[in-house]
C-alpha cells in the first residue's frame, strides 16, 4: 500500500479497503458532491468541483467497477458543476441526482428521471410566504431544486438562530404536504420520502452486484448512506466510510473509519487510492 494513502482507524474499515484493494473491479466508489467533491460555498449555484477533482476520478474510474456520485441537486446541475461530461476516464460514471429519484450516466449523456412528488409544486407555492410570516430571518433564502425545496440560513445574521428557528415549522409544512424535512448544514431541506442517498447507493450496489463499496460524505444528509454501508457490512459486503471532515458535522466523523480535511483531502484520497489500487495490481 502506497505510503500516503489514509489508513482507516476501524477494524471495518481496514477490512473495507483491504476487500478493494484486492478486488477493485468488483468495487463500487460513490461520492457525495458539495462538501466532497466540491467545497461548501454561500451561494449553492457558485459551487465547482475541486480543480483536482475530475483528474483524481478519472484516475481511479478504470480501476474500480464504477464510480458514483449520489446528490441531492438535479443529475444534470451536479454533472454541470462537477465538469464530468466528456473526460477520458469517466466514460462509466454514473450521477444520482435528487437521491437516486434522476440518473445520468456518461455513456449515454442523458438523465433519466421519475415523475415529480406534487408536493414539491404546492411547497414551492406556499413558502415564500410562509417564510415571511415565520418571522423576520434576514438573509434566508429558497433555492429551487427542481424535485426539491430548500430554505439556507447560511447568509443569515444569525445562521444558526435562523436554522434553529425555522426547522420545526418548515417540519410541519413539509407533513403537511406529505414531504419530510431533511436538516443539512446551515440548510433545510423538504423532499419526498423515500429519497435518500441511502436507498440510492443500496440500490446502486445491488444493480452492480459490487463486492465492496467506498463512500464519502460530508453532512447529515449522507447518514443514511453511512446506514446504507453499516448495513452492506452485515451481509458481507465489505465497505469503507470516509467524511469529509467538517466540524459542523460530527455525527458523520464519529461514524467514518476515515475522515479527511474537505474536498482538497478528498481529492488527495483518491489519488492516492488509484495509485494503491493500480501497485496492487503490478
Amino acid at each position: 500500500m502506497v505510503s500516503s494513502l489514509p489508513h482507516p482507524t476501524t477494524p471495518a474499515g481496514r477490512d473495507g479497503l483491504a476487500a478493494l484493494l484486492a478486488r477493485p473491479a468488483k468495487a463500487v466508489v460513490a461520492l457525495d458532491f458539495d462538501g466532497t467533491l466540491a467545497e461548501i460555498v454561500p451561494d449553492p449555484e457558485q459551487a465547482r468541483a475541486h480543480p483536482g477533482a475530475v483528474a483524481a476520478l478519472a484516475a481511479l474510474a478504470p480501476e474500480v467497477a464504477s464510480i458514483a456520485v449520489v446528490t441531492g441537486r438535479p443529475a444534470g446541475v451536479a454533472v454541470r458543476y462537477g465538469g464530468f461530461a466528456g473526460v477520458p476516464g469517466l466514460e462509466h460514471l454514473v450521477v444520482l441526482g435528487h437521491y437516486g429519484a434522476e440518473r445520468w450516466d456518461a455513456v449515454s449523456g442523458t438523465v433519466r428521471a421519475a415523475a415529480p412528488h406534487p408536493g414539491v409544486a404546492s411547497v414551492r407555492a406556499e413558502l415564500p410566504g410562509f417564510l415571511d410570516r415565520a418571522g423576520a430571518w434576514p438573509g434566508v433564502w429558497i433555492e429551487e431544486k427542481g424535485r426539491a425545496v430548500a430554505v439556507h440560513t447560511r447568509r443569515a445574521l444569525d445562521p444558526e438562530g435562523a436554522f434553529e428557528a425555522l426547522k420545526g415549522p418548515l417540519g410541519d409544512l413539509a407533513t403537511h404536504h406529505g414531504l419530510v424535512l431533511e436538516p443539512g448544514r446551515m440548510v433545510l431541506e423538504l423532499r419526498p420520502p423515500g429519497m435518500d442517498k441511502g436507498v440510492a447507493l443500496a440500490e446502486y450496489v445491488r444493480e452492480t452486484g459490487a463486492g465492496s463499496v467506498l463512500y464519502a460524505g460530508d453532512d447529515l444528509g449522507d447518514l443514511p448512506a453511512f446506514a446504507a454501508v453499516e448495513k452492506l457490512r452485515s451481509d458481507g459486503i465489505p465497505g469503507l466510510l470516509v467524511c469529509s471532515g467538517s466540524t459542523e458535522v460530527p455525527e458523520l466523523a464519529d461514524r467514518a473509519d476515515l475522515s479527511v480535511a474537505g474536498p482538497p483531502g478528498v481529492v488527495g484520497f483518491l489519488t492516492a487510492l488509484a495509485e494503491a489500487v493500480r501497485e496492487a495490481g503490478a
